[in-house]
Order: C-alpha cells, then structure tokens, then sequence
C-alpha cells in the first residue's frame, strides 16, 4: 500500500458542507480535487432534472473517471473525490477505488441537521434562477429520503464533523 497516497471521500446530507470541506481538504491534503457537480454541469448542461436522471448521469461518469483515479492513487497522488457517498451502495464504489489501487482513505461524515441543510441550501439557491435544480425544501427531503449514515460494519475510516443546527 503507498503510504503517500489516499482516497477522501465524503458523505452527508445536501447543503451539509461537503464541498467547502473537499475544497479544503483537498487544499490540507495537496490532493488532486475531483468535483462531481463541475463535470456533470459541463457535460450534461440542463439535462439533470429529476433523481433518476442524476442517477443515470453520475454513474456514467463514476465509470469514465474510476480507472483515472486508480492512475492517480497509484502514482502516489492522494485523491479528494466531492462525488454523494450518502448510501452503502454509493460508498461501495469508493471502497473498489481504494483497493483497487491499494491506498488508504478516509471518510468525512458531515453530520448535519434538516434545519441547517435547509437553511444552507435556501442560501445557497437564493441567486438561482427559478426552477433551478435542488432547490427546494421538497427536493431536499426527496434526496434525504435515500441518505444513510455510515455504520461501523462497512468498515470506513470514518472522520465525523458535527455541525450544529
């Protein structure tokens, strides 16, 4: 295993505060950043509009990068991925990234309350123009209703970041 070299991953809520703590992490780490959102806005412009669609789009492009981030780790370059790691299913993709390229890593679990993810996400959303994606307090439990915390038998790294209310 390099030594070097690690995979950051990230999970919590939206509007919890996991890209400000990629960015950050990554700037700590000197970590090659890896931003979901960027590359989905630039290739599929518009086309996201509903969760089957994100679906469909994310994992096109978790597929297309993968072997890129293998190449990366394995070259001893740690890796910060600001891709959702909000259920098992999504967190099994990170877990064959770092073992397929045999570097440690870490899971940031921002650990975030409704209140302050929707309070963030109102903020966030404000200079949107109408309509825009992810928006609303609906959309918001719409996504939530698939989050599931990290648990102790999937066996993370886990580093927790509570953020009140």
């Amino acid at each position: 295993m390099s030594a070097a070299a690690k995979l950051i991953f990230l999970c919590g809520k939206m509007a919890a505060g996991k890209s400000t703590l990629a960015r950050d992490l990554a700037e700590r780490e000197n970590a090659v950043l890896v931003v979901q959102d960027q590359f989905l806005d630039s290739l599929y412009p518009g086309e996201i509009t509903d969760i089957p669609g994100f679906v469909k789009y994310s994992s096109r492009l978790k597929n297309t990068l993968e072997p890129h981030v293998c190449a990366l780790l394995a070259k001893g370059m740690s890796v910060v991925l600001d891709f959702p790691g909000n259920t098992k299913i999504q967190r099994a993709w990170f877990r064959g990234i770092f073992e397929r390229a045999n570097v440690g890593h870490e899971l940031h679990f921002v650990d975030a309350s409704d209140a302050l993810c929707k309070r963030q996400l109102r903020e966030r959303s404000r200079d949107l123009p109408p309509g825009a994606a992810w928006t609303t307090d609906a959309e918001f439990e719409a996504v939530t209703a698939y989050f599931q915390p990290p648990t102790e038998d999937e066996g993370f790294n886990v580093v927790r970041h509570e953020r009140g209310a």
